[in-house]
């Protein structure tokens, strides 16, 4: 196959939308950030290549409205001479759609959730680089779960020897190579971050670069995107706490987890006041029906990399849960009063908010751990 990524989406959703069954899907994680959108879309490709006779559809996954809530993606997708309305999204799921008449394959993560829960048995392949969550069906292939920077080394590592088969077309492994490159340097900080950086993301950003040839300046395309993702300017603080987010439930306790590339300092600033911005956290809290909420906040300035946490239990059990982490683990951590404990608060529900000094913890490691306490707590 040599045909565009745009024709590629077409075919795609002219797949989704007949009556042929069974339908392969590709889909990343619920928070439908740049790593899990351009990976479904690549792997997807790579695949349809390989077997045309069982494409692989690309799922973003979230409704297509909240496209709006992720400029940066507009941005890298104009380099893959893509726009929004290319992508497919869960509204464009048929609702009669059963399980058995699916197979997916999970890149991102490695567990089914929100809406899509009920497919988890039909999983047939994973690549992720999260923490296993021990859900994924046995005998899948792929089952790639190894830490690094980004999904996207990954997928390439994966897919390189289906590119490289592939009839050489310089406009489409550009745009290839750009979407691939996109979540691997800002999940990286541009291969600059020591602690979030791996070789393999090294080698791949290698392969990358070599695809876009001596014009294309890594830095450049960095910047391009981090300024549109950090523009949060046009966006409420609903819309910025949803941007960004997972819930998880263990041990039948709630978790809910919102992630920000802006730090707490511009969030209460966006707020007008530290109780506005409390207020707004609660609601979305609220909204959610979780027992407990972080918001996670990653800063960059001046290439040095931080990380702010607050969490908030709301539930007699999410209190107990906020409680046993910050005994656990705030040396661990570095867990550092935020701003003299303005955002502080023991009136509904637990609330702490810190800087941390381990910044090598984001939600990738901290999601776990929460989780584990939530699971041991629930026993008690």
């Amino acid at each position: 196959m040599s045909v565009s990524l745009k024709s590629f989406l077409a075919s795609a959703k002219q797949a989704l939308a007949s009556s042929s069954r069974p339908l392969t899907l590709v889909v990343g994680n619920e928070s439908a950030d740049l790593d899990s959108l351009c990976c479904a879309t690549l792997y997807a490709y790579f695949q349809t290549a390989a077997t045309p006779k069982v494409p692989h559809i690309p799922l973003a996954n979230l409704v297509r409205a909240d496209l709006a809530l992720r400029p940066e993606l507009t941005t890298v997708l104009s380099h893959a001479d893509l726009s929004m309305s290319d992508l497919i999204t869960l509204d464009d799921l048929p609702s009669s759609l059963t399980p058995d008449e699916t197979a997916w394959v999970l890149v991102d993560h490695n567990a089914l959730t929100g809406r899509l829960t009920p497919f988890q048995s039909r999983v047939t392949g994973c690549i992720d680089h999260h923490v296993d969550e021990g859900k994924l069906p046995p005998g899948i292939a792929p089952r790639i779960l190894e830490i690094c920077g980004s999904c996207s080394s990954l997928v390439v590592e994966r897919c390189r020897e289906i590119w490289d088969s592939l009839k050489p077309d310089t406009v489409r492994d550009a745009g290839l190579a750009r979407l691939a490159m996109a979540p691997l340097v800002i999940d990286t900080g541009n291969l600059a971050v020591v602690d979030k950086t791996t070789p393999r993301d090294v080698r791949v950003a290698k392969v990358l670069e070599a695809k876009l040839g001596n014009g294309f300046v890594r830095k450049s395309y960095y910047d391009e995107i981090s300024k549109m993702k950090e523009d949060l300017s046009q966006m409420s603080l609903r819309d910025v706490l949803r941007k960004d987010y997972k819930e998880w439930h263990d041990g039948g306790i709630s978790l809910g987890t919102c992630a920000s590339p802006r730090g707490l300092d511009y969030l209460v600033n966006k707020a007008g006041k530290p109780d506005v911005f409390v207020k707004a956290v609660g609601d979305w809290a609220a909204e959610k029906k979780v027992d407990l909420l972080a918001v996670m906040t990653t800063i960059m300035a001046e290439d040095k990399f931080n990380r702010e946490l607050v969490l908030w239990g709301i539930s007699e059990v999410g209190i107990a849960v906020v409680k046993k982490f910050e005994s656990d683990f705030r040396d661990n951590i570095g867990l550092d009063t935020w701003n003299g404990g303005v955002l502080d608060g023991n009136k509904t529900g637990y609330r702490r908010a810190w800087t941390q000094r381990n910044v090598t913890a984001g939600r990738k490691q901290l999601g776990p751990i929460l989780r584990e306490i939530m699971t041991k707590t629930n026993r008690i």
